[in-house]
């Protein structure tokens, strides 16, 4: 978990420890509704649930900046500076006795410098060995040069947190340890490395195993945003979730087509080897799921953010898409966590080899 979510439920840990009432009934959760003036507000709970809290003059409101391990900073504020977004503690009966709040902007603006902490210390590695007994674990994780092999050492305290099946929400990882963690595994860590970048003591590990997958499309439901894909290392039909937290990228085709020569070994303007296999789309030899090039990994993820964004709409029977999911409870359904579009080109270049030597997606950044 971020620190400053750490630090936050701590600041609401504190506050039940010390409040002197008989009272047990609590609620944290997003405000989903204020009524200022008829001091009314709806909380949709951590839970799912949703419950209206009416305030009164005696219910203390008190604003907490996320980070903040005390109340000894809190502000009072009025009903009318609540809004919608703002995360509350709310404790008490009917009317509510307290209303702790950490307000939508101050939570943006944390998770901004909370995510530039992880893009600046951290560093996102699939996990190839872990040895319990020295508490280390061993990642193969990508640099300018190529792959790298590096060390994480979690003999000092750390905050472990594994994504949960069928979710691909950072909020809903759970608490987990050293133990749970395989081989195989996708691993994002916080804390400091040495000089060369081979070694980092870890503060906080986000993990989780995820597949990535080819596929046609079998069928495309728009409404209950689900698509069934033929799956091209199993042929199986697979149905595929797409949620407002999924990333939904399109190759463009002069990159796709450049990508695919540079998979048959060939530099972009060089003329095409007799024989070799058209990059066009929809052409021959899409059996196989996984890429691997004589030019050595490319990584692809650096190039998602710049790709264009599509809709489901635009996608029709017999495309072909690459996706990241988590690995579900039901192998027949999974909730993509990345789908690219466009990528016929890729598949057709390379008919034998397979996608993970080469199209590799990083576990996602931990965001709420």
């Amino acid at each position: 978990m971020p620190k400053f979510l750490r630090c936050a439920l701590g600041v609401f840990v504190v506050c039940l420890a010390a409040a002197q009432t008989a009272s047990k009934s609590r609620i944290i959760g997003a405000i989903t509704s204020v009524d200022a003036g008829k001091k009314q507000l709806v909380v949709k709970a951590d839970d799912g649930s949703s419950t209206s809290v009416q305030l009164d003059d005696a219910t203390k409101l008190l604003r907490v900046a996320p980070g903040e391990k005390d109340l000894t900073k809190a502000t009072p504020i009025q009903p009318s500076d609540l809004a919608v977004g703002d995360r509350v503690l709310v404790r008490g009966g009917t009317p509510a006795i307290s209303v702790l709040v950490m307000t939508k902007t101050d939570l943006a603006k944390k998770h901004e410098l909370d995510r530039a902490e992880w893009q600046k210390r951290g560093m996102a590695g699939l996990v190839t060995a872990v040895n319990r007994d020295t508490k280390e674990i061993t990642i193969s994780t990508r640099v300018a040069e190529g792959r790298k092999t590096v060390v994480v050492d979690t003999s000092g305290p750390v905050n472990f947190r594994r994504y949960a099946r069928d979710s691909v929400r950072f909020a809903d990882a759970k608490p987990s340890k050293l133990e749970e963690l395989q081989n195989g595994d996708q691993l994002r860590v916080l804390g400091d490395k040495n000089a060369d970048g081979t070694r980092v003591k870890a503060e906080e590990i986000v993990f989780g195993t995820f597949l990535t997958l080819a596929g046609t499309i079998n069928g495309v439901d728009a409404a209950a945003s689900e698509i069934t894909l033929k799956d091209l290392d199993t042929k199986k039909l697979v149905v595929v979730r797409v949620n407002a937290d999924t990333s939904l990228k399109k190759l463009p085709p002069m990159l796709a087509n450049v990508l695919a020569m540079r998979l048959r070994g060939e530099q972009p303007g060089m003329p095409r080897p007799a024989g070799a296999p058209s990059a066009g789309p929809g052409g021959p030899g899409m059996s196989g799921n996984r890429f691997g090039g004589p030019r050595g990994n490319m990584d692809f993820s650096d190039m998602l953010e710049r790709m264009p964004a599509f809709n489901l709409a635009e996608l029709k029977a017999g495309d072909a898409l690459i996706l990241s999911s988590t690995r579900g409870a039901d192998p027949s359904k999974v909730t993509a966590i990345t789908m690219v579009y466009g990528v016929e080109p890729l598949l057709t270049a390379a008919p034998e080899r397979q996608i993970g030597g080469m199209w590799n997606f990083d576990i996602p950044m931990p965001a709420m």
